[in-house]
């Protein structure tokens, strides 16, 4: 297939690139700036220059494509809510483009959206929170209105997807523990984080493309949760500062904006993920690259 690729150049999109050249399907991949287009031409990839405020080079790469994967996202956390919109716009446009067609759509949410009920961990059948709670349910939102309209469309749901260079959220907490000196946990540190290796999430992204059913909901886990406290014990080894537990009262104060998400209780499950599509997760854990990270950098 011919997969137009957003997010190209992103963590996961340069590790997805080789996973679907290998499988044998053409890319071409958006990229804003020459030096992203240099490592896409580098990699084997067709360049499609646009970014996603722009929606007609949007339309024009979906145009042309096979299939589109979406993982393209502007991570300012000082705007959130307004690139949560620009999330729905750019989904409500390729939807617009491929509906009736029977071309896949595949966009990226994530597990914390969702969340099992008395502590049991979410499951690919539950339905996010709405928007209005919490922003980025604005893409899972979008892709349901496309898909009932006739779009072949699906999601992956991401937990901390991780290697040696990134893990996720924890990669946001780390500079914070630096300037303050320490390594916090919230009370006992039992609230856990799913996580999933980025080859195997790589991995994941290709069989919902080959083998993913019209409005499917995917979980991109390897591991149903991690605690807290066990990731900041090693983050504490590694950066070789103290660790130690604070109060929910004194989070904002060190996390500010991730004080909540620093204190949820996420575990979520991959089981349906994994019967349906046959993907068995074989990276190594978060802890496994927490401790090979280069804390020196």
């Amino acid at each position: 297939m011919r997969v137009f690729l957003t997010g190209a150049t992103g963590f996961i999109g340069t590790a997805l690139i080789p996973e679907l050249v290998g499988a044998g399907h053409t890319v071409v991949g958006l990229t804003r700036s020459d030096a992203g287009a240099a490592s896409l031409d580098q990699a084997g990839v067709e360049v499609h220059r646009g970014d996603i405020y722009d929606l007609d080079s949007i339309k024009a790469g979906a145009e042309r494509a096979d299939a589109v994967i979406h993982l393209a996202f502007n991570h300012d956390f000082s705007k959130f809510a307004e690139n949560c919109e620009t999330d729905r716009r750019l989904i409500e446009t390729l939807g617009e483009v491929l509906a009736g067609s029977g071309r896949p759509l595949i966009v990226t949410s994530g597990t914390g959206l969702i969340q099992g009920a008395n502590g049991a961990a979410a499951t690919e059948n539950d339905a996010p929170v709405s928007s209005e709670v919490f922003p980025r349910a604005a893409s899972e939102e979008a892709t349901l209105t496309i898909a009932e309209r006739g779009c072949r469309a699906m999601v992956v749901r991401l937990p901390q997807v991780h290697d040696t260079k990134k893990q996720g959220l924890v990669s946001y907490i780390i500079p914070g523990f630096r300037e303050k000196g320490v390594v916090a946990y919230i009370g006992e540190g039992k609230n856990r984080w799913p996580a999933g290796a980025v080859s195997d999430v790589a991995r994941l992204y290709r069989l919902v493309l080959e083998k993913g059913k019209p409005g499917g909901r995917y979980h991109a886990v390897g591991e149903e949760g991690v605690s807290t406290k066990a990731i900041c014990e090693v983050l504490g080894a590694g950066l070789k500062l103290p660790v130690v537990s604070i109060t929910p009262e004194e989070a904002p104060a060190h996390f500010g904006w991730m004080a909540h998400l620093a204190s949820a209780d996420l575990p979520a499950s991959s089981a349906i993920t994994r019967e349906e599509l046959g993907w068995e997760p074989a990276g190594p854990s978060i802890l496994t690259d927490l401790k090979n990270m280069d804390y020196a950098r």
